[in-house]
């Protein structure tokens, strides 16, 4: 099993302050403002990154090169992540290291079922526990060896990517509140609200989430809302 895990692994010289060193991830997700943050967090670790912001684009990418960690959100524009998950743990060689991410606790026991070997929950923003969960789901012999520097470091991602995320959102709701799209608009709301710390965003998220469909009240007012976001520049 270790000589098919290192034969896409990039010889590498981890250090205490970056146990990372040498790993590429490939995040699949597709917040912006969510992946700023992972990227913020491989960049501090020593870890490369590539992203995807889609399935498609996934699989294009893993029809290149083999990563050495894949990180997939759980909900996609296209697609179920769990089913990506389960796709990778069919590919030879095999892919050392699969977690989920999701600003839902509840996807935990999907992404574990599916092949993940851990779940990252959003807002994925702590140095040390982004290092631990990948160090901890590496096989043994592909561990650094040493004494490793904890931190107590937190990212903090560029707004603008917030207001990517914003502006996404935006355009989704232009489908309106009967569209097919709204479960992956809840998703992605209640996501993005995480990864901001903001509670009114989240609230906003649960009303597109209702059983049935939101209602035109609860649509306009998370248009309403995510308008406002936009054009105040910022969150509250």
């Amino acid at each position: 099993m270790a000589d098919d895990l290192t034969t896409f692994l990039v010889p590498r010289s981890a250090t205490a302050e970056r146990p990372l060193m040498g790993l590429t991830v490939l995040l699949v997700e597709d917040s912006r403002f969510a992946s700023e943050a992972v990227r913020l967090l491989c960049l501090r670790s020593g870890a490369r990154i590539r992203r995807a912001d889609c399935l498609a684009s996934a699989y294009r990418h893993l029809q290149v090169y083999r990563p050495s960690v894949v990180i997939v959100d759980m909900g996609l524009p296209d697609g179920s992540g769990g089913d990506l998950i389960a796709a990778i743990r069919q590919m030879v060689p095999a892919v050392p290291v699969v977690l989920g991410i999701s600003g839902d606790s509840g996807l935990r026991g999907d992404a574990m079922a599916a092949g993940a070997d851990g779940f990252l929950e959003k807002p994925v923003e702590s140095l040390a526990e982004f290092q631990q969960a990948i160090l901890n789901a590496l096989p043994a012999e592909l561990r650094p060896q040493g004494l490793r520097a904890l931190s107590d470091t937190v990212v903090e991602p560029d707004p603008i990517a917030l207001r990517d995320d914003l502006q996404h959102m935006a355009e989704v709701l232009r489908e309106g509140p009967n569209s097919h799209v709204m479960p992956y608009a809840a998703h992605f709301l209640a996501g993005v609200a995480l990864s901001a710390h903001d509670l009114a965003l989240g609230e906003a998220a649960q009303r597109l989430a209702r059983k049935g469909g939101p209602s035109r009240e609860d649509f306009r007012h998370v248009s309403g809302l995510v308008a406002d976001r936009l054009a105040a520049g910022t969150t509250f």
